[in-house]
């Protein structure tokens, strides 16, 4: 899964270097075995965010990619959608990606996080629950979403090492969603809509159906 991860990444014309973060010797040894760059780091980081940044801390760059190991079906074209908006806007600190909801038992699935965003394209709140509830007379509105995320973040360098310095957050804890921190602390997320779908392998049931898919791409 991780060289399919790799692959994709590399892929990107947007990213001039892959690093592969972990904390087990095993997945570097396998990285170095197809060829790629492994990092070996703490193995007491609370997030993804937090052993990314590990890493970061030696790193020359303005940006930094995210991008999970559990997301072998991300389109590099949906990596450099993630980039692309930072060249417009300096002021930027971070971005994910989210797309339309194809299958509607996704909604109710608390393994797909679901999101909402504001009127200029900012995450509101991220949740494993259905949101938003439509509870009151108006419908929910198609620009709000909700949307379905996509497990990717771009940040600016120095935004991450701020909030990998910041302490899990309530939120954070509550839904197991490393995002949350950053938006408990007043940190901006710019959601940036794909029309390519991705399916992180979190249940057995996930990667029955990367496996089928990816065995469709290799036979087309």
């Amino acid at each position: 899964m991780i060289e399919h991860v790799h692959r994709r990444a590399s892929a990107s014309r947007t990213i001039g270097a892959v690093i592969v973060a972990t904390d087990d010797a095993r997945i570097a040894d396998a990285v170095t075995r197809f060829g790629g760059v492994p990092r070996l780091t703490s193995a007491s980081h609370f997030s993804a965010t937090d052993r990314l940044a590990e890493v970061a801390a030696d790193l020359d760059c303005d940006l930094v990619v995210n991008v999970q190991g559990d997301e072998p079906l991300l389109e590099p074209e949906a990596i450099d959608a993630a980039v692309q908006p930072f060249a417009a806007d300096p002021h930027l600190a971070m971005t994910t990606l989210c797309c339309r909801f194809e299958n509607a038992d996704d909604v109710n699935d608390p393994n797909v996080v679901k999101v909402v965003v504001s009127r200029n394209g900012f995450a509101l709140y991220f949740s494993r629950a259905p949101i938003p509830c439509p509870f009151g007379k108006g419908s929910i509105p198609a620009a709000a979403g909700p949307f379905k995320h996509i497990g990717l973040y771009v940040y600016r360098r120095d935004v991450l090492l701020r909030l990998a310095g910041l302490a899990p957050t309530p939120l954070e804890r509550c839904e197991s969603l490393e995002q949350l921190r950053a938006l408990e602390h007043g940190i901006a997320i710019k959601t940036v809509e794909t029309r390519h779908d991705s399916i992180g392998v979190d249940t057995p049931q996930d990667l029955e159906r990367v496996r089928r898919l990816l065995a469709a791409e290799t036979r087309a």
